[in-house]
């Protein structure tokens, strides 16, 4: 049924429970229509995974009339979950699905961006499919705006028009992500991280200048594979120069798998009806037994901090929510359970205001996403630590030898005051 975005919802009450369609495909003119309707609601709940633009839900004055539950935290609701407008929901990304349809999380109503229908009526969920599927599934009302700016995709993404109780015609360019700059030491931390990538290897790395780093180094390596739970434009030569052909895939052989996009409008041209792509649930995408059926897979994920024993933290600073779990765990299980494959942990040895990324314990109220026991290597741009089937003292003396020089001196007097020996 063809409506006004005012006038589609109209039919959101009260204590609804309302999924936002996420990353570049959060539908920007249905979440305004609905901010709009503020005066009129009480307790609605919004839960979402990341999304990009605007997110007046979760703006100061709009604590009685949404409330915002992040299974990740993205920039435009940090603020809020900070500040007890929203909250945050701990979970593997591959679980997300699971507590929709078991109603551990109730689903009302979805707000959705799609592609315009083809012949048949069949519509895209484009950038992002993730958890989306699951919430339409459950929800008793699908809120859909169609906009030609929104990418054909195939997998998992196609949806039929008679599913949408709600559509509404509105353009708008999708939010895009720039290329990262890539600094001399991300580029430092590119080469290194490269370097433990084998010809043949599926990789798995997300969005920013570490993952574009390692994408520039690799234009040398031979029929690499795709499975990951976001690409950006960083693939796009390597598809196009024959360096990414996905030949030794086992899952989706020749296909570049992943289960959202976010870049620019080259990428979002480059996934449009391009059969090489699919799009997938995150609850296959992220599934370890799926991601370790492929060979040597290579997962490359970063951290906030990391303790010398392994300890990863990549959600919180300190107790301060900042991003979430997210896939990093099922990648780097997937990736050490695969055959030949490899579980990276890559970041800066400090931060831009020169502290420590590896530091003696992490902060207080800081959470472990990856646990000592699931790492394998973690790269700087001072080099490579192995830590897979080291001690404590070991895997200690490893991250001491990759972290910053001006910072060697104090983590060596912890190792001695807290191993009782000298380096």
């Amino acid at each position: 049924m063809k409506k006004s975005a005012a006038e589609a919802l109209a039919c959101v009450q009260s204590g609804n429970h309302i999924f936002i369609h996420s990353v570049a495909a959060a539908p920007q003119h249905l979440i305004r229509a609905l901010a709009d309707r503020s005066s009129e609601l009480r307790d609605v709940q919004i839960y979402q995974l990341h999304t990009e633009g605007v997110a007046p839900y979760a703006d100061p004055g709009m604590e009685k009339s949404f409330h915002t539950n992040c299974f990740f935290i993205g920039a435009n609701v940090r603020k809020a979950v900070e500040e007890g407008r929203g909250s945050y929901i701990p979970v593997f990304l591959s679980e997300v699905p699971y507590l929709i349809r078991k109603e551990i999380v109730r689903i009302d109503v979805s707000l959705i961006t799609v592609s315009p229908p083809d012949k048949h009526g069949f519509c895209s969920l484009g950038t992002s499919v993730d958890a989306t599927r699951s919430a339409i599934e459950m929800s008793e009302i699908v809120i859909a705006q169609v906009n030609h700016y929104m990418p054909r995709t195939h997998g998992d993404a196609q949806i039929h028009i008679g599913k949408l109780n709600f559509i509404i015609e509105h353009d708008e360019p999708l939010v895009e992500h720039g290329p990262p700059v890539i600094d001399e030491l991300t580029r430092k931390v590119g080469i290194h991280v490269a370097s433990l990538i084998d010809d043949g290897a599926t990789l798995q790395m997300g969005i920013g200048a570490i993952p574009n780093a390692v994408l520039g180094q690799l234009k040398m390596h031979k029929d690499l594979g795709i499975h990951t739970e976001m690409f950006s434009d960083g693939i796009i030569p390597l598809v196009e120069s024959g360096v990414i052909t996905g030949k030794y895939k086992v899952k989706y052989p020749g296909r570049v798998v992943a289960t959202f996009v976010m870049g620019t409008k080259k990428l979002y041209d480059f996934v449009d009806d391009n059969p090489l792509m699919a799009l997938l649930e995150c609850s296959y995408v992220n599934d370890t037994k799926i991601i370790r059926q492929n060979p040597r897979v290579t997962a490359i994920n970063s951290a906030i901090e990391i303790d010398l024993t392994g300890q990863v933290c990549a959600d919180s600073i300190g107790s301060r929510m900042y991003s979430g779990v997210g896939g990093q765990m099922d990648f780097i299980r997937g990736a050490s359970l695969s055959q030949g494959g490899k579980a990276i942990i890559a970041l800066p040895s400090i931060t831009s205001r020169g502290e420590t990324r590896i530091v003696p314990q992490l902060k207080d109220g800081a959470g472990v996403v990856t646990t000592r026991a699931h790492v394998h290597y973690v790269v700087t741009e001072n080099g490579i630590a192995h830590l897979y089937g080291k001690t404590l003292k070991e895997r200690a003396k490893e991250l001491i030898t990759i972290s910053h020089p001006d910072h060697q001196e104090g983590l060596d007097r912890v190792f001695h005051e807290r191993f009782k020996s000298l380096m």
